[in-house]
């Protein structure tokens, strides 16, 4: 185990001072820009997200019954990770004016219908399966056996 967290360990800190090394050539502008992005991923996540998430995460609890709570949390987890994947082109950055080449999709409706297509999953799957999603009794539960 120690050889194996050594190892993840050195390639952590071999891919972070390889993401330095190819900052060098930055400028400074690109340098403060980076740092505030990252600032404001940090802020954006422990001011907004987090707390948007747990405040979710008690109201499907209360509200939903026991079978589907696994369903409705595998489904907002794939909905989060498409949404914070498309984060950039949702919110229109880095097009260009002089070429309409570029962000000339409609991003916001492809993100719309993923976020349907997840939902109805979601529901059917909560339909079709309900008896496999149920949380265990424990009266039903096994024993440890010896």
């Amino acid at each position: 185990m120690r050889l194996a967290r050594g190892l993840l360990l050195l390639t952590g800190v071999g891919f972070g001072l390889w993401g330095v090394w190819l900052m060098r050539d930055f400028t400074s502008e690109q340098l403060i820009s980076m740092g505030t992005w990252l600032a404001g991923g940090v802020i954006l996540h422990d001011a907004i997200i987090a707390p948007v998430t747990v405040l979710l995460g008690v109201v499907a609890a209360r509200l939903l019954p026991g079978g589907t709570r696994s369903v409705a949390a595998i489904a907002f987890l794939v909905w989060a990770t498409l949404t914070v994947a498309v984060a950039n082109v949702l919110s229109g950055q880095g097009g260009k004016p002089d070429n309409d080449t570029v962000l000339h999709r409609p991003y916001g409706l492809s993100w719309l219908i993923l976020t349907i297509a997840v939902a109805i999953a979601a529901v059917f799957v909560a339909r079709r399966h309900p008896r496999a999603l149920q949380e265990p009794k424990d009266e039903e539960s096994p024993g440890p056996q010896g």
